[in-house]
């Protein structure tokens, strides 16, 4: 069995530590540097990230809740990420924000678009900055400027649930990314044809860009893996 090894960062007190270790696990997760088969030692985590045993139990009970772990008769073990899993996970991503996009439309007499010009301004200044990270934070918010326009309470806490691990695997396919314009410009699309109420033209925009983050992501496992 893999044997857990790692370089973590130090999780800072002011703040909640099972929120902030969840965050670090995640990402080491879908970056593959905590690998499928590894067993997480709650002690071990514990004393690796300096904090108790109680965050290192949150953090590991909210990634079973991903998927991403699963606890067995000896411990809790990484799962990883698989094909069916980002075939699953994009599936659904589809579906919430397919609805997501026609309640916004259907609201768009009071919509308040600021967020997602604001969002698309910083994804535009980050890819002239070569700046993947902050791409991947402003994607993330022009995204769920679109549930929270929907107006949807349901439908923006769903989103909610599954939001950080996609912002996990944005983060890995943005590195991967030499120019972030042609994502930026396709984000600027997206929302001109929200605005315009053109919802399937707004559909076929959100399938062909989610298909694309999925597929990156999917090439972006293959070489984790290799």
């Amino acid at each position: 069995m893999p044997e857990l090894a790692m370089t973590v960062s130090p999780v800072r007190k002011a703040a909640a530590l099972g929120e902030q270790l969840v965050e670090q696990l995640r990402a080491m997760v879908v970056r593959g540097e905590l690998a499928p088969g590894t067993h997480l030692v709650e002690g071990r985590l514990a004393d690796d990230f300096g904090v108790s045993r109680g965050p290192v139990r949150d953090a590991l009970r909210q990634l079973e809740i991903e998927g991403l772990v699963e606890t067995r008769r000896r411990g809790v073990f990484v799962l990883g990420l698989t094909g069916d899993d980002l075939r699953e996970l994009y599936a659904l991503r589809e579906a919430l924000e397919g609805l997501a996009l026609r309640e916004t439309i259907e609201r768009a007499g009071t919509a308040d678009w600021s967020a997602v010009t604001d969002a698309v301004a910083r994804m535009t200044a980050a890819a002239d900055d070569g700046d993947p990270a902050r791409f991947a934070a402003a994607d993330m918010d022009f995204h769920t400027a679109f549930y929270d326009l929907a107006g949807n309470r349901r439908l923006a806490a769903a989103w909610a649930t599954h939001r950080p691990l996609f912002a996990a695997m944005l983060d890995v396919t943005n590195t991967r990314d030499r120019d972030l314009h042609p994502a930026a410009a396709d984000h600027a699309a997206l929302a001109e044809l929200v605005r315009a109420g053109d919802l399937e033209g707004a559909l076929a925009a959100l399938s062909v860009h989610l298909d694309g983050s999925r597929e990156r992501m999917r090439a972006a496992l293959a070489d984790l893996s290799a």
